[in-house]
């Protein structure tokens, strides 16, 4: 371990050059041992959130899926008024959810130099990112986050290009989880009278697939900034793995007086969280709702999240399905390249849901 330092913007230590071109992330400057944070990660106070003890997002257990239609009715009302449920007995074995945090973990534990080969600037593909933070040239203050994004082409691709630390337990994993996707978005769109996902509702919904490892490393003061601002996802749905640690939080109630606040989402053994993403709430003309969340920083424990983003292909026009115009509904959304949405997510720091807004009519 190395010696406890303390270090700040004054310091002649660059930290820009250290995180972010040297590779060494977050985790980087945890593993100096630092005492205090850098002021470049000190969140605006604005950006830190109201905690609402006791109370959280609803928990499904879907064992009993195909014989009783009321766990498909507590999918379809969770996704209308929360954005957010925990799933139980969903299906995914639990040897291939503790394979891909192992391999997490693994894949945080190389070198600087060997998972620096991923970033931006040496990685040989778009579609494979080694990070931190979310947005460091449009953010005024750093999220304390590394991450590993990794968009699915094929698994010819992935077998070439993927880092060998992780690439086969994350395939794994995506493949186990495509027939639980399946299931939920068939249920989600009978709601909505949606009788049939041909081949380009499917592309719509599903067609593309970006998966990412997160890493929230210890924080010398958690207090002072997040492991990721607020925001909600520009997915259709995402489905997050968390480990034992917990550190999510949700929105509910927005803008309800003393009743909005943010929830937490306790991690349980097993469970996946099943979150709404903004391309859903286009699609259904927003009778599901993509939810603010954000994860606080931990102070005494590194923390993982494996997030499989299911989105709609990115030359896909999104806008409110036809079957629901037809049914009489009122667009609230325009129809939008889905590239151009997810453009504009990635051009700003963490908003909340202001991105929604560049698709509202």
């Amino acid at each position: 371990m190395a010696p406890a330092m303390a270090l700040s913007s004054t310091d002649s230590f660059d930290l820009t050059d250290f995180v972010i071109n040297k590779g060494n992330g977050v985790k980087g400057l945890s593993d100096l041992g630092i005492k205090s944070l850098p002021s470049q990660y000190i969140q605006p106070q604005e950006a830190l959130i109201n905690i609402i003890p006791q109370k959280s997002i609803p928990v499904i257990d879907m064992s009993n899926w195909e014989n009783d239609p009321r766990v498909a009715e507590s999918v379809c009302e969770a996704a209308e008024k929360f954005g957010f449920f925990q799933l139980v007995n969903h299906g995914v074995p639990l040897e291939v959810l503790d394979g891909v945090k192992d391999a997490t973990h693994r894949f945080f534990g190389l070198p600087a130099e060997e998972k620096r080969k991923f970033s931006k600037e040496l990685s040989s593909t778009n579609n494979i990112r080694f990070g931190t933070s979310f947005s460091p040239d449009a953010e005024k203050a750093l999220e304390w986050k590394d991450y590993l994004s990794l968009f699915y082409v094929s698994e010819e691709e992935a077998s070439v290009l993927w880092p060998s630390a992780c690439r086969d337990e994350v395939l794994e994993y995506m493949k186990k989880s495509q027939v639980l996707c399946t299931k939920l978005m068939t249920a989600l769109m009978e709601k909505l009278n949606v009788k049939e996902i041909d081949e380009s509702k499917e592309s719509l919904l599903m067609g593309s697939k970006r998966i990412n490892l997160n890493y929230y490393p210890r924080c010398p003061n958690p207090q002072l900034t997040v492991g990721v601002g607020r925001h909600s996802d520009v997915s259709s749905l995402t489905f997050l793995l968390q480990d034992e640690i917990g550190g999510l939080y949700v929105r509910i109630n927005e803008g309800k007086g003393d009743e909005d606040g943010w929830v937490h989402v306790p991690p349980i053994e097993g469970s996946l969280v099943i979150n709404v993403g903004d391309a859903l709430q286009i699609l259904s003309n927003g009778r599901y709702k993509s939810v603010e969340h954000c994860v606080i920083a931990s102070g005494s424990k590194n923390r993982i999240s494996i997030p499989i983003f299911v989105n709609p292909k990115p030359n896909d026009v999104i806008g409110p399905l036809p079957e629901l115009i037809a049914a009489g509904e009122k667009p609230k959304y325009k129809n939008i390249l889905y590239s151009d949405y997810v453009k504009h997510f990635f051009r700003k720091a963490h908003d909340g849901k202001k991105t929604v807004a560049f698709a509202e009519i």
